[in-house]
């Protein structure tokens, strides 16, 4: 296989600015939107290289209204570092140094969740800047946020003291008598009283709690101060936005409804 470029190659943007009229961004857009195909096959990089003799097809119902920045909820499996402001495409910080994998690692086509009820279609485009601002412990698994939104960025960066967090907490060991008491009111973390806390019984081994504010390492000191050991930590819903049942490793889309 010859490793020379043939001089007819020409970057898909280009022909397709050339064919349509329009400029060069515009051709992009399109091209990114997922809207071009070269000899039938959908291509989403501008800088893909085309022939003369192959056919640049824009789809009949093209539109650039579709290319507004997108959410994405990952489900989060234990082992990957989930970090505050950890951006696509650059390197994580943190327990990434200690060999943790990043977990914008795991958002890709192949990891889309089928049933993803949000209708959107799924594009390279929507992989790229993706901002964190809802970081969870490397142990920890469960609802991520990704977004590409500046406007949702600023309402998690912002916002993210006072939004209330859902967690399933797997737990081993005795309760100390009024330890459910003590959980819900009554702890102090790093030498300070905390708020009152939801705690409840999901089961005989998990407990629920939904609190605001939460800190690194406050849930298992929390249950420590009772008799009980944590063994997983699952965040299930941040604000009014919940995982639903994507599974680990998993993503779907912010639906437009759908408010934090």
């Amino acid at each position: 296989m010859t490793e020379n470029i043939p001089t007819g190659l020409v970057r898909l943007s280009k022909r397709l600015a050339q064919q349509l009229g329009c400029s060069r961004s515009t051709a992009e857009q399109y091209i990114e939107g997922g809207w071009v195909s070269i000899d039938g096959r959908i291509v989403e990089l501008p800088g893909a290289r085309v022939a003369a003799q192959q056919t640049v097809t824009l789809a009949p119902d093209a539109s650039l209204l579709e290319l507004a920045p997108v959410t994405l909820l990952l489900h989060k499996p234990p082992g990957f570092e989930a970090g505050l402001g950890q951006e696509a495409g650059a390197s994580a910080h943190g327990s990434r140094s200690q060999g943790a994998p990043s977990a914008i690692t795991l958002l890709n086509a192949a990891s889309h969740l089928p049933e993803d009820a949000s209708g959107t279609r799924v594009l390279l485009r929507h992989f790229k800047q993706l901002q964190c601002f809802t970081p969870l412990p490397t142990p920890a698994s469960g609802l991520v946020v990704y977004t590409q939104d500046p406007r949702i960025a600023r309402k998690l960066a912002e916002d993210i003291e006072t939004l209330e967090q859902e967690c399933v907490v797997e737990v081993a060991g005795q309760m100390a008598d009024g330890g459910l008491q003590k959980l819900c009111h009554g702890l102090s973390f790093n030498g300070r009283p905390l708020p009152p806390i939801k705690v409840s019984w999901q089961n005989e081994t998990r407990l629920r709690f939904a609190l605001k504010g939460i800190r690194p390492g406050q849930i298992p000191a929390m249950c420590e101060a009772v008799g009980l050991r944590v063994l997983a930590i699952r965040r299930i819903r941040l604000g009014r936005v919940p995982l639903a049942k994507v599974p680990e490793g998993q993503w779907r889309y912010l639906q437009s409804w759908e408010k934090f």
